[in-house]
């Protein structure tokens, strides 16, 4: 296939360097459509202040990228956004939509110069308490040809508009996660629970935090990890404290790749109760429980949400009632207890969703 033959426009929400699982997905989406020998543009916003992150991230990459820069007058970004996507519609052959405005943005510009077009929904666009965003994405999805979800949950978010949805797991670069050259480093705990993922309620941290004190009766060495931006780490620990097992938790922030990798190495358990916000905010895939599984790291996560799919249910992992402080142990203790066997199991999920094998589901809704 030459890269003429096809022109995919990829808009989205969020785009690297900056954190965002929705980011993680278009970033790869493009980037393995690409190594397919296919002509690729992403349009995505400038997230940092002066913009330079960006511009030093864009110059390697083997496809482009146009930035909406930041301004203070949000109305006006708006409105780029529109154009630039617009524009980009005349050469494109197929446009992909990816986030909330995405999604608004594309459906509105298919009206007036129609193409090809994809919907990809990963779980709190589609879920939105506000009577008027949610009847606006409704509309919006609509308007485009295929709709993807990135997991039967997400699906089942959008059941009620009897719109065709295909399911594409969200996928990973295993190669990335090889930890074999990584220097080792003293990790606290036995077992060591990890979880990665901004600090918030819809990732579930607290959820976790809430079980330590009976879990500590079991294990009085347990050491619980939390990696990412520490949005509500104050409001958490002074909730650890008063449960009198703060002394057991270490929030990290957010560490580098190799920072990650190094405490992912020594994890016994990786750890996602993710749940539902108040504002609708909810976990679509879990991403992240993928990236553990293929350093060998088996998991356990919350039923009821995107996590049911990106855990191979006492395979790679187990999945428990993220209430149920009883599963919670007798899941820690089924995977100690058969730890070598979870951990191959967790790495044989992993290659299954290695982005080689992903993006051939991609291109076969290429027209």
């Amino acid at each position: 296939m030459k890269k003429t033959e096809k022109h995919i426009v990829i808009v989205t929400s969020e785009f690297p360097p900056q954190p965002g699982g929705i980011g993680n997905h278009s970033y790869n989406l493009a980037l393995y459509l690409s190594r397919r020998d296919i002509s690729v543009k992403v349009i995505a916003d400038q997230r940092s202040t002066n913009g330079r992150e960006e511009d030093e991230f864009d110059k390697a990459l083997p496809f482009s990228v146009e930035r909406i820069k930041r301004h203070n007058l949000r109305l006006l970004m708006y409105l780029k956004r529109i154009i630039v996507t617009y524009k980009s519609f005349k050469n494109a052959s197929t446009i992909i939509a990816t986030g909330k405005f995405s999604l608004w943005n594309v459906a509105f510009s298919n009206l007036l110069y129609k193409k090809q077009s994809i919907a990809v929904i990963h779980g709190t666009e589609v879920n939105f308490k506000s009577f008027f965003l949610r009847k606006s994405i409704n509309i919006a999805l609509s308007k485009f040809d295929t709709i993807v979800a990135v997991s039967n949950y997400t699906k089942q978010l959008v059941s009620h508009l009897n719109l065709k949805v295909e399911v594409i797991a969200n996928g990973i670069n295993t190669e990335h996660w090889d930890t074999s050259n990584i220097k080792n480093i003293n990790i606290k705990g036995k077992p060591v629970l990890t979880t990665v993922g901004r600090v918030s309620s819809r990732k579930g941290q607290l959820n976790v935090i809430k079980h330590l004190p009976e879990l500590l009766k079991i294990y009085p060495e347990l050491h619980y990890h939390c990696v990412g931006i520490p949005l509500q780490a104050e409001q958490f620990l002074n909730i650890a404290k008063e449960l009198n097992v703060d002394s057991h938790i270490t929030f990290h922030g957010s560490l580098s790749d190799l920072e990650l990798k190094q405490i992912l190495n020594h994890t016994d358990i990786f750890v996602m109760l993710s749940a539902e916000s108040k504002t609708g905010d909810v976990e679509g895939f879990g991403i992240a429980i993928l990236e553990a599984n293929a350093i060998g790291v088996p998991a356990i996560g919350a039923k009821g949400c995107g996590i049911e799919d990106a855990i191979s249910n006492n395979k790679s992992g187990i999945l428990i009632d993220l209430n149920n402080t009883k599963e919670f142990i007798k899941a820690i203790k089924t995977i100690l207890d058969s730890k070598i066997i979870y951990q191959k199991e967790a790495e044989n999920w992993a290659k299954k969703h290695d982005w080689t094998f992903i993006i051939e589901k991609y291109i076969s809704l290429l027209k």
